[in-house]
């Protein structure tokens, strides 16, 4: 297997068990609840996500901050010292400020470690969305690709990576600058769910409106049976905001309808959950186009 290290930040919203398994380094990021802050590492040692979740729903104040380079710097330092490349995976630069952190940390390693290789790919993914490129190219690493063949997979596909989201409360982006207030209080009226996706420059974007819960989950179904490619080949991720109901809905309908076998969910962590809310649930596969 080729010797180089894959990292990414939490905001890939792995299981634990898999970023263990895919031998991660994963930087922490930030949200804070209140006056206290809490890393969100990957198994919720700081903050649990239920209960981060529960705290959400009881109108806790929760924000999130960039991250800086100098926490890149901490961490990649030490395993170039040890003589280990690396390449870092980052959070959609459409989104965040932290891929351009990690991406101004590598630059400054390199000039540090010239016999070093430390690469930087903007995944322009969210999410799972960004776990599931991660997972891709450890896939890719595991056959034995150079640390170079890997970074140019993920140049090359991550724009294929589809992200199809749907929430159940349009409050929460409202407070993001997601959507207007008034879109915000007359969908909640009328039950009427946002369906949206992460575009080729890495924002978020409505697409389309559904009535009602259960439409808004068929809608990322339909989204996926028009561009998916080797649809029952696939390993197909899902993430969510609390809603496990919801998961296994959209589970079935994915297994019924258009024969996926593979399927990893996990929870939204808090720093995407702050923004997107309890509720979210998001489709990840690889398709034609975004």
């Amino acid at each position: 297997m080729s010797d180089f290290i894959l990292m990414t930040d939490s905001s890939c919203d792995l299981p634990d068990a898999l970023a263990k398994e895919m031998q991660l380094e994963v930087l922490p990021l930030t949200v804070y609840i209140g006056d206290d802050s809490y890393k969100n590492y990957l198994d919720g040692r700081e903050i649990a996500f239920k209960d981060f979740y529960t705290r959400l729903r009881a109108n806790s104040n929760v924000k999130t901050s960039a991250v800086n380079q100098s926490q890149f710097i901490e961490l990649l330092d030490p395993l170039l010292q040890q003589g280990k490349d690396v390449l870092y995976l980052g959070f959609s630069s459409g989104l965040s400020g932290t891929y351009s952190a990690g991406a101004s940390a590598c630059e400054e390693l390199a000039a540090k470690y010239p016999e070093r290789k430390v690469f930087a790919v903007d995944t322009l993914c969210a999410s799972m969305g960004q776990g599931l490129m991660v997972w891709h190219c450890w896939k890719q690493k595991q056959a034995g690709k150079t640390i170079e063949e890997v970074r140019d997979f993920a140049e090359e596909n991550k724009l294929h990576l589809c992200h199809w989201f749907t929430v159940d409360d349009l409050m929460f982006l409202k407070r993001g600058g997601r959507v207007s207030a008034a879109t915000a209080i007359v969908g909640s009226m009328l039950s009427i769910k946002p369906v949206m996706h992460v575009d080729d420059e890495g924002h978020l974007i409505k697409v389309s409106t559904a009535r009602g819960r259960k439409a808004s989950i068929r809608a990322l179904v339909d989204e996926m049976e028009k561009t998916a490619i080797d649809v029952k080949s696939q390993h197909v991720f899902i993430s969510h905001g609390d809603c496990q109901e919801d998961v296994d809905y959209l589970s079935g309908l994915l297994r019924d309808r258009l024969g996926v076998q593979e399927i990893t969910s996990s929870y939204v962590g808090p720093v995407i959950g702050a923004h997107s809310g309890p509720g979210t649930l998001a489709l990840f596969f690889m398709g034609t186009v975004r």
